[in-house]
Parts: C-alpha cells; structure tokens; sequence
C-alpha cells in the first residue's frame, strides 16, 4: 500500500462570469424601446354638466332637456329629429333629411342659439348635446353621414345611445 500513486487533483478553474456585455445590451435594448413607442398620452373628455344657479324652469331658461337635441335614424334614410323631451317637446319631432337644408340647418341653428344663451350667461362654449339612436333597421352608412354631420355643424357634445322608448319606436314606424 505504500506505492499507490497520489491522487492528482484538478485545478480549479475560476467561475467568475463577466456580465458587462450583457448589462451594455440590456440598456441599449430599454434606450430603444423608449425611443420607439409612444408613451401612453392622457385622454381627455369635456363633461357638460346643466346650469346650477338658474331654478325657474318658467323663465324659459335653457336646461338639459332644452339642450339636448334627439335624432333618431330608422330605415330606408329616415331622419327624426326633436329637442327636449318626447313627451314635452321644445321643438316637436320631425322628419328631415341629410345634409345641408336638412339636419344640418337645424343643428346649427339649435347650437347657435345655446352658444347665444350660453355667453349671455357669462360661459363660453356651452353648445347642444345630441343624442344620436339608430335602429336596428338603420344602415351603417347613416350613422356615419350624422356623425359627419356632427363635425361639419361643429357640435361637440353627442352621444350613440341604443335604447329606444316606446314613442320613439312608434315615431319611427310612421311614414
């Protein structure tokens, strides 16, 4: 037993690994991306809330139900329009057409007379709200005349509503 041979042990190596390469590649990876996307910008929405300090609704002031204006768009290019509510009208419903002496007439003349009462007010910028409902008979094409109709009549404020009342639907069966 005296003669074996000595075991010969390995050197070790070190295992140290250098990471500076992969750190360099890590920010230029995060330096690129930050350059590239477009950070997420903050969406911002115009809330038009009624007049609080005028309460005689006799005087003939402008409220919600004054403001708002409801077109509603059945088949075949139907266009119903009315401002208030259907039950009491300010403007009674009627029908109209698309374009230049129809809706568009009577929005702007509708807005004109809000951003008047508005400025007599004191505040600026207080236009009507649309509320826009298209049947389910109405075409897709429709919708989108209104809404160009919305943009060239410069009214800011509307709304897509779906719902329909009772009155409205019986509105929209008349010819």
């Amino acid at each position: 037993m005296e003669n074996l041979p000595k075991k010969v042990r390995s050197k070790k190596l070190s295992t140290r690994v250098d990471l500076t390469a992969m750190v360099s590649v890590s920010f230029l990876l995060i330096i690129f991306f930050m350059v590239t996307i477009e950070l997420r910008k903050q969406k911002i929405m115009d809330l038009s809330l009624p007049d609080n300090d005028v309460t005689d609704r006799s005087s003939g002031g402008c409220y919600g139900e004054n403001r708002s204006v409801t077109i509603l768009l059945g088949e075949n290019d139907k266009l119903v329009s009315y401002t208030g509510l259907l039950q009491v009208p300010i403007v009674a419903p009627k029908e109209t057409i698309y374009g230049e002496n129809g809706i568009r007439k009577v929005l702007h003349a509708r807005n004109k007379t809000m951003l008047e009462y508005s400025a007599a007010l004191g505040r600026t910028g207080r236009g009507i709200t649309v509320i826009i409902k298209p049947s389910k008979k109405c075409n897709y094409k429709n919708l989108v005349d209104i809404l160009d109709e919305m943009t060239i009549a410069k009214i800011d404020t509307y709304a897509i509503v779906n719902e329909f009342t009772p009155e409205e639907t019986n509105l929209l069966a008349t010819k």
